[in-house]
């Protein structure tokens, strides 16, 4: 059975950084409604909304304290149902983030549990007695310390993976779980059209064992969910799954298990880290190693399971700075991850900003550092003696704020992103890479996003293909055929800031699908790729 959701391109919003309206600095849903024009310009098929719910913003908005209230930073609940309606005239979809691993400690639930341990709400978290005087066990935080914070209230630890203002919900608890759901179709009621689950592969967890993903009951709840909420209505359901594999992928993902429609695998984004290290911990990256990672995916997931395709979120440095070349090559090093990325088999995603080729955001001090996780870091890793130099450049690499950068739509005071003090930053570079600018040049790096949607839309080949990497070429030449029914496309890559030679595989060719050279595609049978050059031709048969 074939599905709306593996024939679109989704595009993330960041609401936070998009587009303010009211000159508080801060984006809002009637920032994302007055820029849907833009979007459907571009072509997209789905809007992921990173968390617009009510919340303290510990952590930006993924510490939720009522799913079914709006942050009024935000706007209100009568705006998110004109999004979702304004949207839908646009044949573009809007996708929840659910992020049900965790709660804020301001959220009701957690407010009633914190009141005594005989509470009904007590048993919807995860509460331990000290051991010895001390934590229960030694199980880390992803954002530094220990996982446990003790509750002077109650005189018990409770878990809690992200910030101590994060604790985690206790799934192993049935009116949690129906408590959840509940939740969901409240959402599904208003048309929404699915979910991007965050951290979802942690709510299996068993902490006594020390099991943080993948926990023995995960698909079970999985499955549970899909038959209480979203089994047989045809939404998108990606869960962000960080440890996954093929194998694993496919438990989620085979239609066959009633679980979710894809999911986010990031064996490709650690490439660039120390394995065993945290991923402030970097090495060269390496193209034969992306090629490798892609074409297991690409390969392995069969018609068992969907790839989702992506190389940004609001969690990651942008593509462009961490592995294109934002200073000679910006905008070819733009496109050729655009058409790299967008050929292959899955549904893909779009970053905001990505399809401008927004940069990263240097910054010179911790002053200017807002993401939770950095600062986090920064203050460990200082005490621990690490320069703040150091530091600052691992932020700077890999820092969360690269992403949250806010959106550039001009070249007026801010990008065009507020009338106020923007919450964050405004990258420097917007007076030349902004929206304004994008639309009006005929060759910027927007209009090869948009293409690529629009032949999304026209070429199953694009969607169907089979997937055959090419062996025979250079490391840093990443070459592949799309193959469906009589139509073979190939795709080629320099993916350096060195020319690299190129043979072409047997077969006559054809048109030029799209490519970022100046000019034609050379056609002899070896050729020289300039850097950063990428296209794509049709195959004709091999003879």
């Amino acid at each position: 059975m074939r599905h709306w959701w593996q024939e679109v391109v989704v595009y993330q919003i960041y609401p936070r950084s998009f587009q303010d309206t009211n000159g508080d600095g801060i984006g809002d849903l009637a920032g994302i409604i007055s820029r849907l024009d833009y979007l459907q310009k571009l072509g997209i098929g789905a809007i992921w909304l990173s968390p617009v719910y009510q919340s303290p913003n510990d952590d930006n908005g993924y510490d939720i304290s009522d799913y079914q209230a709006i942050m009024q930073e935000f706007g209100t609940m009568a705006e998110m149902e004109q999004l979702i309606q304004a949207a839908k005239e646009r044949e573009i979809r809007i996708v929840l983030d659910l992020v049900v691993n965790h709660t804020s400690d301001e959220h009701n639930w957690f407010i009633e549990a914190r009141k005594a341990k005989d509470n009904p709400y007590r048993d919807f978290y995860i509460w331990r007695d000290p051991v010895n005087s001390n934590y229960p066990n030694d199980l880390k935080s992803i954002f530094s310390g220990p996982a446990w914070q003790y509750d002077e209230i109650s005189q018990q630890y409770y878990f809690h993976l992200f910030s101590q203002k994060q604790p985690d919900l206790n799934w192993a608890n049935p009116a949690v779980r129906q408590a959840v759901y509940d939740m969901m179709n409240f959402w599904i009621d208003k048309g929404i059209g699915g979910f991007r689950m965050d951290v979802i592969d942690l709510i299996g967890k068993v902490p006594d064992e020390k099991i943080t993903s993948n926990g023995p009951n995960l698909h079970d709840y999985l499955q549970e969910m899909n038959q209480a909420t979203f089994g047989g209505k045809d939404l998108l359901t990606v869960g962000e799954t960080w440890g996954a594999t093929p194998e694993i992928a496919k438990l989620y993902s085979d239609p066959a298990r009633e679980e979710l429609s894809m999911v986010f695998q990031f064996e490709h984004i650690g490439l660039d880290e120390v394995a065993g290290q945290s991923k402030w911990v970097s090495r060269p990256f390496q193209i034969k190693e992306l090629k490798d990672v892609f074409t297991k995916w690409q390969t392995e997931l069969g018609d068992q399971g969907w790839n989702s395709l992506f190389w940004n979120n609001h969690d990651l440095p942008r593509i462009v700075s961490r592995w294109g070349n934002d200073t000679d090559y910006h905008e070819k090093s733009a496109k050729l991850l655009a058409i790299l990325l967008h050929c292959m088999k899955g549904t893909p995603y779009i970053y905001q900003g990505e399809e401008i080729g927004m940069t990263n955001h240097i910054v010179t001090d911790i002053t200017e550092v807002e993401d939770i996780e950095s600062r986090n870091m920064y203050a460990e890793q200082l005490a621990a003696g690490k320069s703040k130099e150091t530091l600052l450049a691992a932020i700077n690499q890999k820092g969360r704020d690269n992403g949250r950068t806010p959106m550039q739509w001009d070249a007026s005071p801010n990008a065009g992103f507020t009338a106020g003090t923007p919450w964050l930053a405004v990258a420097p570079n917007y007076s030349k890479i902004n929206v304004m600018q994008a639309l009006r040049d005929p060759h910027s790096v927007f209009y090869t996003y948009q293409k690529l949607i629009h032949l999304r839309k026209e070429q199953p080949i694009m969607v169907w293909g089979d997937y055959k990497l090419l062996t025979e070429t250079a490391d840093d030449v990443f070459s592949y055929l799309r193959i469906y029914e009589d139509k073979r496309w190939l795709i080629v890559t320099n993916f350096s800031n060195a020319p690299h030679s190129f043979t072409y595989p047997k077969g006559a060719l054809g048109k030029v699908i799209i490519s970022n050279l100046a000019t034609d595609i050379p056609r002899e049978p070896t050729i020289s790729l300039e850097p950063w050059d990428a296209f794509v031709v049709e195959l004709g048969e091999e003879t």
